[in-house]
C-alpha cells in the first residue's frame, strides 16, 4: 500500500528538475532577467527591487517550476576574469540563456567572442541555446535585425541544436514568459530525443 501511493505521490508532484545557466557579459541584466522570472512564476516570491540590483560577482541561484517541470538556474558573473569559471558548470547543464546588451554596441564585439566560446564547447553541443537581446524598452537599443547581423559569423557554429534569438526587457517583463516557455519546451524534448537544427535567424 505504501509503494502504490508513494509512486501516486511522485507521479502527482515530482517535477523533473533541469539546469539552465544564464550567460552573458557582466552588466547584460543576467541577474535582473532571473529576478524577473522568479517574479512571474513563483507566486509567492518576494524578489528584491530590479532597480537595487548589482553586478553579479560569483553566481546567484533561482528555481522556478513550470508544469511538472523545474528549471534551476545558475546565473554567472560576467566579468572578463569570471568568464573562465562558466565551463565548470557546462557538463551540469540542459540549456543557457545568453543574455546580450542590446543598447552596449561598442562591447557587442566582445560580447559575440563570448558567445562564440559558449557555442563551441564540445560539453555543451545540443544543448538548446536562447539568446535574450535585452533592454529594449530603451529607446537607443540596437534592433534583433541588428543583433543578428552583428552575430551572424556564429550561425554555423551554432552546430545541432534548438536556438532562438528573442527580444527582451528584464526590467519590464517583456519576453521573459515566452522565452522561458520556450526553454521548458526545448530542454524537455532534448532528453528524449536528438535536438533538430535551428540557426539564429
Amino acid at each position: 500500500m505504501y509503494t502504490l501511493l508513494s509512486g501516486l505521490y511522485k507521479y502527482m508532484f515530482q517535477r523533473d528538475e533541469y539546469c539552465v545557466l544564464i550567460l552573458g557579459l557582466d552588466n547584460a541584466g543576467k541577474t535582473t532577467f532571473l529576478e524577473q522570472t522568479k517574479t512571474r512564476f513563483n507566486k509567492n516570491y518576494k524578489g528584491m527591487s530590479l532597480s537595487k540590483i548589482t553586478t553579479t560577482v560569483g553566481l546567484n541561484i533561482g528555481t522556478i517550476d513550470v508544469g511538472k517541470t523545474r528549471l534551476m538556474f545558475w546565473d554567472l558573473g560576467g566579468q572578463e576574469e569570471l568568464q573562465s569559471l562558466w565551463d565548470k558548470y557546462y557538463a551540469e547543464s540542459h540549456g543557457v540563456i545568453y543574455v546580450i546588451d542590446s543598447t552596449d554596441e561598442e562591447r557587442l564585439s566582445e560580447s559575440k567572442k563570448a558567445f562564440e566560446k559558449v557555442v563551441t564547447s564540445e560539453a555543451l553541443e545540443g544543448v538548446p541555446i536562447l539568446v535574450l537581446a535585452n533592454k529594449q524598452d530603451v529607446e537607443t537599443c540596437l534592433s534583433i535585425p541588428d543583433i543578428k547581423t552583428a552575430f551572424s559569423d556564429c550561425i554555423n557554429k551554432i552546430g545541432k541544436r534548438d536556438c532562438l534569438t528573442q527580444a527582451c526587457s528584464a526590467l519590464t517583463g517583456k519576453g521573459v514568459n515566452e522565452g522561458i516557455e520556450w526553454m521548458v519546451k526545448c530542454v524537455v524534448r532534448n532528453i528524449h530525443r536528438p535536438p533538430r537544427q535551428k540557426d539564429i535567424t
